[in-house]
């Protein structure tokens, strides 16, 4: 894919993981980065990437609008934006107190919509561009991740509402749902539920996230990705 000079992304949740992947492949490819990230992970970074990081939590909606005025403030503009996530509660769903659920709302839902409402004023005439790092169980709930289930699948009705709304303008935006990544440890015994017979690489996703982001995706919108080694069931 050719390098696009210039192109201003901005990630939450980006300093370790898949965020992080993610934003070393933008900055291979010419994007600028601003980082937030809830250690300095993120914002060392976002250094060494020739970008800049913000030290904070995807869940505070104050250090969320700094990120995108400081981003706004260097670069004059916003191309991308990725939103990240860490780990909701988990527990039975009974058994999970009303705080619990709200943390979960917070972490996996709340954070994007407040993410779109700060930075899709800043993009430019020519659209921008959103990808959400959702999960593999919204559509098969797993058990284990019941407020990350439930949250985001909430999150891919937002996704297509916000599709239908801001398509016109040129911005697009779509969910990627990964499965077992090399992220953490996988047993081998639960890749034997995965068709590929193995767990996928951050460079996967990033790659994907790249293309969803790129001009060569013009034509895809409000859509939901799997990249699970062909584990889900549902068709």
């Amino acid at each position: 894919m050719e390098a696009i000079e210039g192109k201003v992304a901005v990630l939450t949740a980006a300093g370790s993981g898949i965020g992080a992947g993610i934003a070393r492949e933008l900055a291979v490819n010419g994007y600028r980065v601003a980082i937030l990230s809830s250690t300095e992970k993120g914002k060392s970074l976002a250094e060494e990437l020739g970008g800049f990081g913000v030290v904070g939590s995807n869940r505070d909606p104050v250090q969320l609008e700094r990120l995108v005025e400081e981003t706004v403030d260097r670069y004059g503009r916003v191309d991308a934006l990725v939103n990240s996530a860490g780990h909701g509660p988990k527990g039975s769903i009974l058994e999970l107190s009303d705080d619990d659920w709200l943390t979960g709302l917070e972490t996996y839902f709340l954070n994007v919509v407040r993410m779109c409402r700060l930075v899709t004023p800043h993009f430019s005439e020519r659209g921008g561009a959103v990808v959400n790092i959702s999960t593999s169980s919204p559509f098969e709930p797993n058990p284990g991740y019941p407020t990350s289930a439930a949250f985001r699948a909430s999150l891919a009705v937002f996704t297509k509402l916000y599709a239908d709304e801001y398509g016109p303008q040129g911005v697009r935006i779509n969910n990627i749902l990964p499965g077992f990544i090399d992220t953490f440890p996988v047993a081998p015994e639960k890749l034997t539920q995965v068709p590929l017979r193995r767990a996928g690489t951050v460079e996967d996703v990033s790659k994907l996230a790249l293309y969803l982001l790129s001009d060569e995706a013009g034509y895809v919108t409000g859509q939901n990705w799997r990249i699970d080694g062909g584990m889900a069931r549902s068709v």
